[in-house]
């Protein structure tokens, strides 16, 4: 009977999981505040942000923290899989590949901010020439 219970608990986490990561727009170069604010609600409700708001653990002989480093790197690992998940593969090939979720959007972030005064100084030039 626990057993059946636990399972129906982590097959309805899985699909609140499923839930919420479908609710993500997908990246689009224009909807890019937007959309990493609804990253970082869902990953918030999903208790997997632990990566985007701390550093990496560090291992020490003294202090192995080991409970931490692993709650650490499944955040992380999860982080990236949601956030490459809704982001096109035409812009995650101009992003440099990184294993840290934070890094990774942060590249994001500096990624979108230029193409966004790119196109600033375009559409002024445009104003300008009229």
């Amino acid at each position: 009977m626990l057993s059946y219970f636990v399972l129906c608990i982590v097959s309805a986490t899985a699909a609140n999981y499923v839930a919420q990561m479908n609710m993500l727009p997908m990246l689009n170069g224009a909807n890019f505040k937007l959309w990493k604010e609804n990253v970082k609600i869902v990953l918030g409700c999903m208790d997997l942000n632990n990566a985007l708001r701390t550093k990496k653990p560090t291992f020490t002989q003294e202090n192995p923290n080991t409970d931490k480093i692993e709650k650490w790197e499944r955040s992380n690992c999860m982080c990236l899989m949601i956030i490459k998940r809704s982001v096109p593969e035409a812009f995650r090939g101009s992003i440099v590949e990184t294993t840290d979720a934070k890094l990774f959007l942060k590249e994001l972030e500096q990624y979108f901010a230029r193409n966004e005064k790119a196109e600033i100084g375009q559409t002024l030039s445009k104003l300008i020439n009229m």
